[in-house]
């Protein structure tokens, strides 16, 4: 469990599998220039202020996002540098058996400012699980995105998840969604 001390918070910019197969060709997300270019400005905010920038990615044993696949690739037009923290994940949950806590505790880190791919599975699964374990959120409200599931289009997805993860507040810790404009790294 985090524990917030009073007053600053330290965060940190987790962009979720913005990788190759999710942004291109079949399986591309909706309105993926504009979701990619708002992570794109945040995560060079986050540079310039020494947030550190978390690039998680997923992995599969078959299929597009096998490990050193194209697919698999971190999306070309996603913005990276050298210093940016890589973590490679398999199940929906970026903290399930990944070093992503050791990492962020040990960075004394306890707010999250999350965006990328997909809104009902991965962002979301994180979210819920960051919550849990004590670190406030910042959902980026337009900056995560996914593909329509013939019941409800992409932009619908994503707009539910905002409504619905905006409101989750049994956790404890602080939940916001706001738009990439409006998120303070700094808090």
């Amino acid at each position: 469990m985090v524990q917030h001390a009073r007053g600053h918070m330290k965060s940190a910019l987790l962009i979720i599998d913005v990788q190759t197969a999710l942004c291109s060709g079949t399986w591309a997300a909706w309105d993926i220039d504009n979701v990619v270019r708002r992570i794109n400005a945040l995560s060079g905010q986050a540079r310039a202020q020494h947030v550190p920038v978390v690039m998680v990615q997923h992995e599969e044993v078959n299929g597009p996002l096998q490990a050193g696949e194209p697919g698999w690739a971190l999306w070309d037009q996603l913005s990276t540098a050298p210093r940016d923290i890589r973590i490679r994940k398999t199940g929906s949950d970026a903290f399930f058996k990944t070093p992503l806590q050791a990492m962020l505790q040990s960075q004394g880190i306890d707010h999250l400012v999350v965006c990328g791919l997909q809104s009902e599975f991965c962002v979301d699964s994180t979210v819920r699980a960051a919550l849990a374990q004590g670190y406030a959120v910042t959902l980026v409200k337009d900056g995560h995105s996914t593909l329509a599931n013939g019941v409800l289009s992409a932009a619908q997805i994503s707009a539910h998840h905002n409504a619905t993860l905006a409101h989750l507040g049994s956790y404890g810790p602080k939940m916001r969604v706001l738009p990439a404009a409006e998120v303070d790294l700094s808090s």
